[in-house]
């Protein structure tokens, strides 16, 4: 089947329905991206999963494990070995402290 389109930059004649379908979805296909905003943490109560206490601040890692400071203290040992660096135990991520 043989279709004529009028496209703003001329006329097209002489394609398959199917060309002129995947033609009409690539051009149409340009969806607006959602901006990343970095830098904001979570509004809500930041419950340490290690004691289960509320703390105002908690090592947090991308997968929401998070870890108060006093925890994060005793446990360093076997979450750096770099002081600048820890790994969550939940999913093997890694975390910067911050110092650098």
């Amino acid at each position: 089947m043989r279709s004529n389109i009028d496209l703003a930059h001329g006329t097209i004649n002489h394609y398959k329905q199917q060309d002129v379908d995947e033609l009409t979805i690539t051009m149409n296909d340009q969806t607006p991206k959602k901006k990343r905003r970095y830098g904001r943490r979570k509004k809500g109560p930041q419950i340490c999963h290690c004691c289960g206490k509320e703390f105002p601040f908690c090592w947090t890692c991308r997968c929401g494990f998070m870890m108060c400071q006093d925890c994060m203290y005793e446990n360093v040992w076997g979450l750096s070995c770099n002081g600048i660096t820890w790994q969550c135990p939940d999913c093997g991520g890694l975390n910067g402290f911050g110092n650098q």
